[in-house]
This record gives C-alpha cells, structure tokens and sequence, in this order.
C-alpha cells in the first residue's frame, strides 16, 4: 500500500480540504506557468519586432546609399534583394510571434500585451470595383428594445479580396444550311485566331508571354502549374504559341524599332539575364535602347526597344544600331567604340557619357572610412567639390523645354570660374586625377561635349 495514502486523513472534512487546497495549488502553478510562458511570448515578440525593425531600417539605408552614391549594377541589385528576402522572413516570424503572444497573453490578467507598430496602410487603389455586402441592422433598440429606429449613418469597413483564376473553353459554333434550290452548303466564316489553327485565346497568349518575358517564368513552370490548376499544356505546345506570337508580333516590334531609331539621341544600356542550359544556368544579355524627347520638350512618345544576345560582344550593339546616327548615351562599355569612330557609315555617333558612371570613383572617394585609412596610412585624403558631391544640379528649371531653351536658361547660370577648374588640375589628388581620365577618355571618343561640360564643374575643395 502506497505511504501517502496511509498519511491521508480519515476525516471527510478534512479530506476535502486537502483537496481544495491542492487544488487550488494547482490553480495557481498553472497560473505561474501560463504568467511565465505569456511573459516569454511577449519579450520573443518584442526581440522579433526588433530584428524586423533593424532588417526594414537596414533595407532603407542600402536603398539611399546605392540611389546618392552607389553604382547601378546587378551586383548592387542582388544585394538589395537579399536585404528584402531577409526583411521578408522577420517581419512574417515577428508577426506570427504577435500573435502567438496574444494568444499566450489571453491566457492571463498579469501580463501585459505586445501589439506592434504599423505604418499606416495605404487605401486600397480608387480603379478597384467595389461590392457592397448590407449587414442587415438591427430591428429593435439593443438597449431599451424600441422600434422606434430611425437611421443616423454607415461604417465602412473594406477588405480586398482577389478572384482565383478560371479557365473556360469558348465554342465557337457555326451552323450550316443548305439551299434548296441549287443543294449548296452555306456556312459563316471561321472566327478569327491570332495564330492559324491556333486553339488559345489572346488573353491565355498574353499571359504565357507575359508570365515568361514580363515576370521571368520559364515555360516549363507554367506548364506544372497550369496542370495542377487541372489544364494540362504541354511544354513544346507552350513554345510553339510563343514562337507563332513572336512571328504574329514582329511587325509591330519593327514599327517600334524604326520610331526609335529614327530619334535625335538614344540612351542605351544592357543587364544580366539568367537562361537555362544544358545542366547549369548560363548568362545572357539583354540590350534596350530608349527614346524619350520629353524632358526636352519634344513632341515625340517614348518608346523603347528590346534586343537579347547570348553573350556581351561588341558586335550586338554594333549590329543593333548599324544604321542609326546622332547621340547616344551609355556607360563606358568597350563595345561601343566602333559607333564613335569618325568614318563610320552611314554617318557619325556622338558619345554622351553617362554623368553617373563618372561620378562613381569620386564617390568612392568620398567614402569617409577609406579616407580614414588613407589618412592612418600617411596617404592625403580625397574631397569633392559640391558640385560632385552633392550630385548633378537641379535640373527641373528646364526639363521639358526646348532646346533653345534650355541653353539660355544654363547660359544665365554660368559655369565656375576657369581658375578653380584649373585648381582642381593641379591638385594632384585622386580627384583630379579621375578628372583628367574622363576628360582624356572624352576627347579620345570625340564625345559630344556633354560630359565634358559637366565635368568642368569638378574643382577641389582649398
């Protein structure tokens, strides 16, 4: 016979109190450790909201430090993408960590809750349809009971909701008849399809064009989520509507081709994209061209055209503007060097370099560590003018005017003074040393003069 039972006693009463106050002892152990456990919840919620705040804050300073000083590559892109794929992870852990400490908190009266701060939320976009669903009101006075009720107002609360895919087939039906008189057979043309013998729609052709080149979705991952959505599409039918929209769209891809290359001056750039190979992931190039006349005040519209090469070779840029003449702005790419040679035909290619690539070294000078250990190693510093530093000058006062006006708004400006570009020639530091390079590589190119105009602003600081 166990012990303790032998110790109870044989008194009823007495067993019920013993009992009441094991009880109650219980009660207030559970009660101890739902306290501990709420004020856990609480301080892992808070330690969350912490981590996702320092991660949002981080994300921001590395967007403003790449927009003010750092260079616009892809590496600085990846970069920014793992910053929010991190910002994303803790935000969702410190949201589920609020909740589960609300939950914990419910639990007790002793343990005051965590509600995080939230930006305020943005209204829901005024093109969105809105549907009104009338929660009936009440029929009597939930106070008194009246009926009595007359109405004083609404609450409005939205919530955005979204409409889950729906695939339909459409039959298109064209009925035959029959003349009685001479036994022929009449019947209305077949509709039309964007592809012959095509069996998709325009919107299903819009969508795997802009899921593979708008949104990066390889065919063969639409192809398994189209058959888990239970519409079976194969990968080479895939590819055949995509190459009979290409044919269906190449003239209008050479509308757009002669607008653009019909403009007095072209911004041109090329970026990074990832394409499948047999076994790995190779990297191919996508080269786009833009015209935009707007900000000085021409009436043309904007467009721009898009070329993809396997590899970044000279010879795709060449090949891309072999008949195109005027200004062309772009970074300092080797490839474009055959476009500004003078005897090129059909006609000459003015370079304007790009004022962001020759800002970047003086950045990178300006760097306050670097100077720091420049300064520990016995080596000068390096300062910016303000004219670097700051960044180009305002340029509102004469975006979208003409030329005309343009050049006596900048004549009434000025520029600095001859002696203080001179200074800054003579410095002898890094400053005026990148400063001779990009004037050098100017007049190597026979650029326009654009660059060099506003590399004249770069002086050193006394």
């Amino acid at each position: 016979m166990d012990s303790r039972l032998g110790a109870l006693p044989d008194d009823i009463e007495a067993l019920k109190a013993a009992l009441i106050t094991e009880h109650g002892e219980r009660i207030a152990a559970a009660a101890r450790v739902a306290h501990a456990e709420a004020e856990l919840a609480v301080a892992r919620a808070k330690a969350s909201n912490d981590q996702a705040l320092i991660a949002q804050q981080q994300l921001r300073i590395e967007k403003l430090t790449r927009q003010l000083y750092g260079p616009r590559s892809e590496r600085s892109s990846r970069i920014l993408d793992q910053i929010e794929l991190r910002f994303e992870e803790l935000e969702s852990s410190a949201t589920e960590d609020e909740i589960a400490a609300e939950m914990a908190v419910a639990k007790t009266t002793t343990v005051t809750g965590f509600t995080r701060k939230r930006p305020a939320r943005k209204p829901f976009p005024e093109h969105l349809p809105r549907e009104r669903v009338i929660v009936p009101g009440p029929t009597a006075c939930l106070c008194c009971g009246g009926g009595r009720l007359r109405k004083l107002g609404e609450d409005v609360t939205e919530t955005l909701e979204v409409i889950p895919r729906r695939w339909k087939v459409i039959q298109h039906v064209r009925e035959k008849f029959t003349c009685r008189d001479c036994e022929k057979i009449s019947q209305a043309p077949a509709p039309f399809h964007v592809i012959a013998r095509g069996w998709a729609g325009p919107s299903l052709l819009a969508m795997i064009l802009f899921e593979k080149f708008g949104q990066h979705q390889p065919l063969n991952r639409q192809a398994e989520r189209y058959a888990k959505e239970g519409v079976p599409i194969s990968l080479s039918t895939l590819a055949d509507q995509v190459g009979g929209c290409a044919a269906v769209l190449t003239p209008l891809f050479k509308r757009i081709e002669a607008h653009v290359l019909s403009a007095e001056r072209l911004h041109g750039d090329d970026t990074t994209v990832p394409v499948l190979a047999k076994g790995k992931t190779d990297t191919g190039r996508i080269w786009v061209y833009v015209r935009d006349d707007k900000p000085f005040g021409g009436p043309a519209p904007p467009a721009a055209v898009f070329y993809y090469s396997r590899d970044r070779a000279g010879e795709h840029p060449q090949a891309h503007l072999a008949s195109y003449t005027g200004i062309f702005q772009a970074d300092a790419y080797s490839g474009y060097g055959k476009l500004y040679e003078p005897g090129r035909s059909p006609g000459p290619i003015y370079e304007a370099a790009c004022w962001v690539h020759a800002r970047r070294p003086f950045f990178v000078m300006a760097d306050l560590a670097e100077n720091a250990r420049r300064k520990a190693q016995g080596k000068a510093g390096s300062d910016l003018a303000p004219g670097v530093g700051s960044g180009p000058p305002d340029r509102r006062p004469v975006r979208h005017r003409a030329d005309d006006q343009r050049t006596e708004r900048r004549k009434a400006q000025g520029r600095p003074p001859g002696t203080e570009r001179a200074a800054g020639r003579r410095s002898g530091g890094l400053d005026a040393r990148a400063t001779r390079q990009a004037l050098a590589r100017q007049r190597r190119r026979q650029g326009h003069g654009l660059h060099a105009q506003a590399l004249e602003r770069v002086h050193a600081l006394p």
